[in-house]
């Protein structure tokens, strides 16, 4: 792929509705994105929903990520048409690892019956508190390293294990971040040796066990302090030379969503996307503004050929793993829904099982989109 892959494949890419117009199905056929990452807002029905994979997969000539946030609670965009799973911090409350391989297995099987191949989780994240207002409230398996290795390893080793491939999240940490990077750029003022005792913790342990990482919008002085205000997700300190040299990981990076405010409010966009691509992600994410991937792949005809060479190679080689879908089955969809909401009430109990995860207050755009 690496020689003759269009430039597309560095793009993962969002989808405007819950079905393909014309437009846009001429749009994806040209550019041949690497993958599409599906929201609530192209989520109507089980048969639906299979239908709009089945025909992305269709428009394209090598074998597409289809990706979606499905970690559980209010992040659980098949909640939409099925039942809510118990969150990160009501698994680890609970304190049963069966539970959470449970949670796992299921959240696999529902995912390869859609289609999906590869699911944005596990949060590795740390929560130093579980009432912060920064997007991650509920999200997190662990208020120490230790309890976040453990949980997440259990859950990231049983969904693998259906087939579905796993993104560690959100690199290098942002549970001290003060604000909603969907609306901000948060500052993590900590030192390296700090963020080693804590936040890395986590990514060092499963590091091994993860299909790729996903890198996050925050701000890091200790990497970047010659560059104020410059976010992870396009920063060569925190990619390239720490993840990629000094962690040696060699698998797939991807930004978080660089329709993000985090991003959006400090960089002009076609910094933005040289700049990922040059910090050594492998894909560029964008979510929401569709009508500018042809402009994103412009820009990335710009950059050196050794480097585009080694994202798509990169590339091609965590896609020869990715699994077929199962095949469709209305009933297996309502036999796995049934599962997951039974792994729902042995988490919660019958009467919290049937109150469904609200945030207080400010809703988070990680929830509505």
């Amino acid at each position: 792929m690496p020689s003759s892959a269009p430039l597309g494949q560095l793009l993962l890419t969002g989808v405007p509705g819950p079905e393909l117009d014309p437009d846009t199905a001429r749009r994806f056929r040209k550019l041949q994105p690497g993958g599409f990452i599906l929201f609530g807002r192209n989520i109507r029905s089980p048969e639906q929903l299979r239908k709009l994979i089945d025909d992305l997969r269709d428009l394209s000539d090598t074998e597409p990520f289809v990706t979606i946030d499905q970690e559980g609670g209010r992040v659980s965009r098949l909640r939409l048409i099925g039942s809510e799973p118990p969150n990160a911090q009501q698994l680890r409350e609970k304190g049963d690892p069966a539970l959470v391989e449970r949670h796992g297995r299921l959240t696999g099987r529902i995912l390869r019956l859609f289609g999906f191949n590869l699911d944005l989780c596990p949060v590795l994240d740390l929560s130093f508190d579980d009432e912060a207002d920064n997007s991650l409230k509920g999200r997190c398996w662990g208020r120490t390293p230790d309890e976040v290795i453990r949980n997440a390893s259990v859950f990231n080793l049983a969904m693998r294990k259906e087939g579905v491939l796993s993104s560690g999240k959100h690199f290098p940490g942002y549970a001290s971040a003060a604000c909603d990077p969907h609306h901000e750029l948060p500052v993590i003022d900590k030192t390296l040796e700090e963020m080693e005792a804590a936040e890395l913790r986590p990514f060092r342990a499963l590091l091994p066990d993860l299909d790729s990482v996903m890198t996050c919008h925050s701000h890091y002085p200790c990497w970047d302090a010659e560059r104020p205000r410059w976010p992870a997700s396009l920063s060569k300190n925190i990619i390239g030379q720490f993840l990629r040299n000094q962690l040696a990981y060699e698998g797939l990076v991807m930004t978080d969503d660089l329709d993000m405010g985090a991003v959006l409010n400090e960089v002009s966009f076609e910094e933005t996307i040289r700049a990922c691509i040059e910090a050594g992600n492998d894909l560029a994410m964008i979510c929401h503004r569709v009508e500018l991937v042809e402009k994103a792949a412009e820009v990335m005809e710009t950059l050196p050929d050794p480097l585009v060479h080694d994202a798509l190679e990169r590339i091609e080689r965590t896609k020869r793993r990715l699994a077929a879908p199962d095949p469709w089955s209305l009933e297996r969809f309502q036999e796995i829904d049934g599962e997951i909401w039974n792994l729902r009430i042995d988490t919660l109990g019958e009467e919290r099982a049937r109150i469904l995860s609200v945030e207080d207050g400010k809703r988070s755009p990680v929830e509505l989109y």
